[in-house]
């Protein structure tokens, strides 16, 4: 079926961006997930000594493990049709497993399949892992490119001095480098914050006292071996829930992403302002297209699709971090079909950070603009000028430089020095502040460690 009958963009215009994350949020990936949950719940319960079921061979063990390993689309499809009959999705799981063991020839009790658990001691075991999973594998990695991608061009960037906008307006110069190391330092923290995330997971049973099984082997510490077995996966177990995770954990995941989400949309709205103050130029393909109308135009549609990508995924993380974490008593159905779209605001996340990206990589310095725009405000060596008087016991020295300033709209470097002139100062004080000028005046901010 063609791309272009799909009806949102994630599987349509963008399906080739997204493609990674089939693996991670698609029907065939929760399949996949699940059936590796049971599976590997099946091998723990025969390597429990309290229950003295038969013991599985290595061999054995890794027959079961292959149902998951090499389960494929077909499989998948087996499965949908057997939930059309069911009308489970995990019971349909759970039928699946069953055939694939019959045909293994092993030595096992099936009913053992399931044993004791509700549907969703394995949909909040496969939700997490597959969240978890991608966070490393895929999006952790992503954001570090992207983060590294802006480190390299602040860098490079260090020394070159740029007038600062205060309410829009000039204010005390600035480096360029410093302003986008700005967003590396922000971006770095969150992502710390995301790393040290508990991935939790619920597995406890219908109700989350793990009844069933309790009452079928009451001499087995289920509480320890559900704490184990969630270990095992990578997760950590919530002691105490309902029939469903309590999701406070994913969503301090969700608000987090959210809060990187945020950052990048002031990257791509202060870049997108310094293309439009000609700072910058972008590259262009020979045949490419800014604008339907104006031949001239070059519009920096990167950094907009970006924003426009970053703000739909943020609308989506706000719900689901608002409503996972309630749900009627102990379980009403209302998780169930929201958590099926937590791929979709890493979507339109992960096609933002590809724009990001992209339009980084047309960025051109316009050196010319810049000093232009340098030589049009040295106005703002104004606080420098004003502050060194003060030291010096200059009276009313800010007073002095806003007269000065309301009379000069556009002061230059001879206007200035003509202020100087007339001060009743010494002279080695007229020539330090001779010597100030908007090009030097950046403070530390090409000095910055990580800069160096």
């Amino acid at each position: 079926m063609s791309n272009l009958l799909n009806i949102t963009p994630i599987d349509g215009r963008y399906a080739k961006v997204c493609q990674n994350l089939q693996e991670y949020f698609s029907e065939f990936a929760l399949i996949k997930h699940r059936i590796e949950i049971e599976i590997e719940y099946l091998i723990a319960l025969h390597e429990e000594p309290s229950l003295k079921l038969n013991a599985l061979n290595d061999n054995e063990i890794s027959k079961l493990r292959e149902i998951y390993l090499n389960f494929n689309i077909d499989q998948a499809q087996k499965v949908k049709d057997i939930e059309q009959i069911t009308n489970h999705d995990v019971k349909a799981v759970e039928y699946f497993i069953k055939e694939q063991v019959d045909d293994l020839n092993i030595n096992i009790n099936k009913e053992l399949i399931h044993f004791g658990l509700t549907s969703q001691d394995i949909n909040n075991t496969s939700f997490p892992l597959m969240l978890k999973r991608f966070l490393n594998h895929i999006f952790i990695p992503k954001i570090e490119d992207v983060v590294h991608h802006i480190s390299d061009l602040a860098k490079d960037w260090k020394d070159q001095t740029i007038i600062a906008k205060t309410h829009g307006q000039p204010a005390s110069p600035t480096t360029l480098g410093k302003e986008l190391w700005v967003f590396v330092e922000r971006i770095s923290i969150q992502l710390d914050i995301l790393k040290d995330a508990k991935h939790t997971a619920k597995f406890g049973g219908a109700t989350g006292n793990l009844n069933a099984h309790k009452v079928s082997f009451p001499e087995t510490n289920w509480i320890s071996f559900a704490n184990d077995f969630v270990n095992l996966l990578g997760l950590e177990r919530q002691q105490t829930t309902t029939q469903i995770e309590h999701y406070d954990g994913m969503a301090h995941i969700f608000d987090t992403i959210k809060r990187i989400d945020n950052i990048f949309i002031d990257l791509c709205r202060d870049i997108w302002s310094y293309i439009s103050f000609d700072f910058f130029k972008q590259k262009i393909k020979e045949n490419e297209v800014g604008s339907s109308a104006m031949p001239h135009k070059v519009n920096p549609i990167d950094f907009e699709n970006a924003e426009g990508n970053l703000m739909m995924a943020n609308a989506v993380f706000e719900f689901l971090s608002s409503k996972l974490p309630i749900s009627r008593l102990q379980r009403d159905l209302t998780d169930s079909t929201v958590l099926r779209n937590i791929g979709v605001p890493f979507s339109h996340t992960f096609i933002a950070l590809n724009s990001i990206e992209k339009g980084l990589g047309k960025l051109l310095l316009n050196q010319d603009k810049i000093n232009q725009d340098i030589e049009a405000n040295w106005i703002v060596i104004a606080e420098a000028i004003q502050n060194l008087l003060r030291i010096h016991g200059v009276d009313k020295p800010y007073e002095l430089l806003k007269d000065f300033s309301r009379k000069n709209n556009k002061p230059n470097q001879a206007d200035f020095d003509l202020f100087i002139d007339e001060l009743n100062i010494e002279e080695s004080l007229k020539l330090h502040l001779k010597q100030i000028t908007p090009y030097t005046y950046t403070g530390y901010s090409n000095t910055l460690n990580k800069l160096k």
